[in-house]
């Protein structure tokens, strides 16, 4: 399905007035970066990149598409010729997908002409802003989560296709499961889900319920023991699934309380190995607060496909470079009050020290930087000549991005994982 109307209306009237005065071919270099974390953020996580790679190969203009342009006017005619043959063909690089980033990180480099250029902004930045910014609150949670699985769950809080690229983003940063089917079978996440209060309302006793789930689906469930009464819930699912129930689902009270209770009661039924999985509005500091309860595993919903109270990374996507009439390269930079840029294609390095763990991040201006075995190239080419690269997209790159969060990350120094207010885990250099 075309994505080409997944954009903003002045994203074309530029190009509309760049074809009248005969700029829209200057070679130029866009990039994306977040001017600042949000607040208590030591650092951000890229995601999104597999998704918006294969959103920019269907950026393509139909019949369908040309037909409304023209019947809305949004464009001249001479425009509207020039995009019935629009596919991007340039070039674009950028940060991994599950990587770091820090203010200021060049993130994702798009370099073609300024009309196939600019017309990706607004696409570009729907997708890394709001999958970024799951990513980063999710990725709080499993530092604090301390090793327990987590579950995102969050799909009825926010709209049916960003619940998808959520729960993808979540996975992509530790989380181990999603409870979105669609989820599942695009993106290759395992799914988790087993009852509601509503299946134990409908039944004419608490024990009735639970019945009907382990007679479905086996003792090895997870029965939810809060609809009433939870000693009384616990009681009745031992009763019923035996000592080798597989787990019981807490999702409301003062958890660890609840949660001390409910352990201690298990154990005393023999049911030592059935594990207790927490849900209630979640998110990282009732997690971190948990960390000396024994929680087995966490649900999360609202917190994380909302990014945490930050559902926006605030990346911006800023032309750095063109030619200019003479053909020759020119940096430029808005100048605006706080929202200052530097000009200049960009190529980051971190810095590591003898143990591994990251000291600085070094972003070159220009020029890249001598090799360095204790520095770590943060660019790798996404798009060659409008040619992707298909190991970033689809199921297999996403796992791939799973996988190289997990190295990403454990790079970081410890305070990265605080909780707290302050400053970037590490400092960005400009040379």
């Amino acid at each position: 399905m075309s994505t080409a109307l997944q954009t903003d209306r002045y994203e074309l009237t530029m190009v509309d007035a760049a074809i009248g005065s005969g700029t829209h071919d200057r070679e130029c270099v866009f990039e994306v970066l977040a001017r600042r974390l949000p607040d208590s953020r030591r650092y951000g996580v890229v995601a999104g990149t597999g998704r918006l790679l294969t959103l920019i190969e269907n950026f393509r203009f139909g019949d369908t598409e040309l037909a409304w342009l023209r019947e809305n006017a949004v464009v001249r005619s001479e425009t509207i010729d020039w995009l019935a043959d629009y596919k991007f063909r340039g070039s674009i690089s950028g940060y991994r997908e599950g990587e770091i980033f820090f203010p200021g990180s060049p993130i994702f480099v798009v370099e073609g002409s300024f009309a196939e250029a600019v017309l990706l902004e607004t696409l570009t930045l729907s997708v890394l802003n709001y999958d970024s910014a799951v990513a980063s609150a999710a990725a709080r949670m499993v530092s604090a989560a301390s090793g327990r699985p987590l579950v995102e769950m969050g799909s009825r809080r926010t709209g049916e296709s960003s619940a998808i690229a959520a729960a993808r983003a979540a996975f992509i940063v530790g989380f181990g499961a999603t409870s979105n089917l669609e989820a599942g079978r695009s993106w290759g996440i395992p799914t988790r889900g087993t009852a509601a209060h509503s299946f134990t309302l409908l039944h004419d006793s608490e024990e009735e319920a639970f019945q009907a789930q382990v007679d479905a689906l086996g003792s090895s469930t997870t029965l939810l023991v809060d609809t009433y009464d939870i000693a009384a819930g616990v009681a009745l699912a031992v009763k019923v699934a035996g000592t080798a129930l597989g787990a019981v689902r807490i999702d409301s009270g003062d958890l660890p309380v609840q949660v001390a209770a409910v352990r201690a009661q298990l154990d005393s039924l023999g049911a030592g190995n059935t594990r207790i999985t927490v849900t209630n509005d979640l998110d990282e500091y009732t997690i971190a607060a948990l960390r000396a309860a024994p929680v087995d595993s966490f649900g999360v919903g609202t917190s994380v496909v909302t990014g945490s109270g930050q559902p926006a990374s605030g990346m911006v996507f800023k032309l750095v470079a063109h030619r200019d009439s003479a053909g020759e390269w020119v940096s430029v930079a808005k100048k605006s009050a706080a929202k200052a840029t530097v000009g200049g294609r960009k190529f980051p390095f971190r810095s590591l020290d003898h143990a591994g763990v990251a000291y600085r991040e070094t972003i070159s201006v220009d020029a890249p930087p001598a090799a360095s075995p204790t520095e770590r190239s943060l660019h790798t080419t996404l798009v060659a000549a409008g040619a992707t690269d298909q190991r970033y997209t689809g199921i297999e790159g996403t796992a791939l991005a799973r996988e190289h969060h997990a190295s990403a990350v454990a790079e970081l120094p410890d305070e990265a994982f605080r909780l707290g207010r302050g400053e970037p885990a590490i400092p960005t250099v400009y040379t």
